[in-house]
């Protein structure tokens, strides 16, 4: 028994030390992208001539939420034209585009291999004229100076890609207490965005903000490369990266803010199907992370709540709670306490987030807007 307590033990201790590994990385984050004052793009760098970029907005059944996005980018510093894919919707997403100056292409029919996304952000990069291309959901808020802020970055680092995270907006309390557990099983697997060096198998993207040179996306055939991927973002941040491409994945929070799933349910459906990223983590590394997010997040509060906890579960609540602490600044702030309590409260959700994870590994196959997508059948067999 003792032995077996000794081995339970160093195990806890190695999923921490795996943990903290990880969570270090913030010491090493480089800046986040800020505004550029008074700067505009030009071919050659930073000067007075604007219109090089353009914005792509992939759109199925967003009227509701697709004003802000449009509202900032028509028109804004640097952008030449906002092209919104209508992803086959059936609401007024395509109107409501053109009443904002949108330039609205209907998107075609899903094609067989590829995933809705995917194939929308194919067909709006394909009509793209300028040397550069934003892309950004169609549920996102940002700053009008953030496609120049983002040209700028990306041309003075040499990105061929680059994506940045955002603050998240959760509307309702559900939302904002399950959302940051979700979101803290990335960072104990992945680290904290703008770390440099990562391996190319291990970097992260997000796809809510991405932007890039056109030619380069356009000669590589970018989208086409990941077409049937259901984590589309990251398989193509990993795939040029390991064609030696400069790849980066930053934080944008001042500039960008994205509204999230609307309640709990939402949040597990929609999170659910991406979480334990199908088809871009081979199934061998996504048990093993799936491990170490069970013990050493997930597990300490509630071996101290049942009077079973020791120091190993002490040392990991505390890491536990510097990371609540340390993810506060990528929510909006809310004036009600209904909300600051759920988010304060969200690492009782963390075994919620545990099972997300593992059936997002047990079941590869996820529905999404109407769809059904699958992880390719290499990486769900852990090739």
């Amino acid at each position: 028994m003792r032995i077996r307590s000794a081995v339970w033990m160093l195990i806890r201790a190695g999923a921490g030390v795996w943990a903290i590994r990880q969570l270090s990385g913030a010491a090493r984050q480089v800046p986040a992208v800020t505004p550029v004052p008074g700067a505009v793009i030009t071919g050659t760098g930073i000067s007075g001539v604007a219109g090089l970029i353009t914005v792509v907005i992939p759109a199925r059944d967003e009227a509701a939420r697709i004003g802000p996005v449009l509202a900032a980018m028509v028109g804004a510093p640097g952008v030449a034209e906002v092209i919104v894919v209508d992803d086959n919707s059936t609401d007024q997403t395509a109107e409501i585009a053109r009443m904002a100056g949108a330039r609205v292409i209907t998107g075609e029919p899903l094609k067989q291999g590829w995933a809705g996304k995917a194939w929308a952000l194919q067909q709006g990069v394909s009509a793209v004229g300028t040397p550069w291309v934003v892309t950004l959901d169609a549920d996102t808020a940002p700053d009008p100076r953030l496609p120049v802020a983002l040209v700028a970055r990306a041309e003075a680092e040499g990105y061929a890609l680059m994506t940045v995270g955002g603050r998240f907006y959760c509307p309702s309390p559900g939302a904002q207490w399950l959302h940051p557990a979700f979101l803290t099983t990335l960072v104990y697997r992945f680290g904290p965005p703008g770390v440099p060096g990562v391996p190319p198998d291990r970097m992260m993207a997000n796809g809510q903000c991405m932007v890039g040179q056109t030619a380069t996306w356009k000669s590589e055939g970018v989208m086409a490369a990941v077409a049937g991927e259901l984590v589309e973002d990251v398989a193509l941040a990993r795939r040029l990266a390991r064609r030696g491409y400069q790849v980066g994945f930053l934080d944008a929070s001042e500039m960008l803010t994205v509204r999230m799933y609307e309640d709990a349910p939402d949040t597990w459906r929609g999170w659910g199907r991406s979480i334990a990223l199908p088809g871009v983590e081979p199934q061998a590394r996504q048990w093993r992370d799936l491990a170490v997010v069970a013990i050493a997040q997930a597990l300490p509060l509630p071996r101290i709540v049942s009077g079973r906890g020791d120091v190993v579960d002490v040392v990991l609540l505390a890491l536990r709670l510097g990371t609540l602490a340390g993810t506060r600044r990528a929510y909006t702030a809310h004036r009600d306490l209904t909300h600051r309590v759920a988010y304060w409260a969200s690492p009782l959700a963390d075994p919620i987030a545990v099972l997300a994870i593992a059936r997002g590994i047990l079941r590869p196959r996820q529905m999404w807007k109407g769809r059904a997508y699958s992880a390719p059948p290499s990486q769900t067999a852990g090739q």
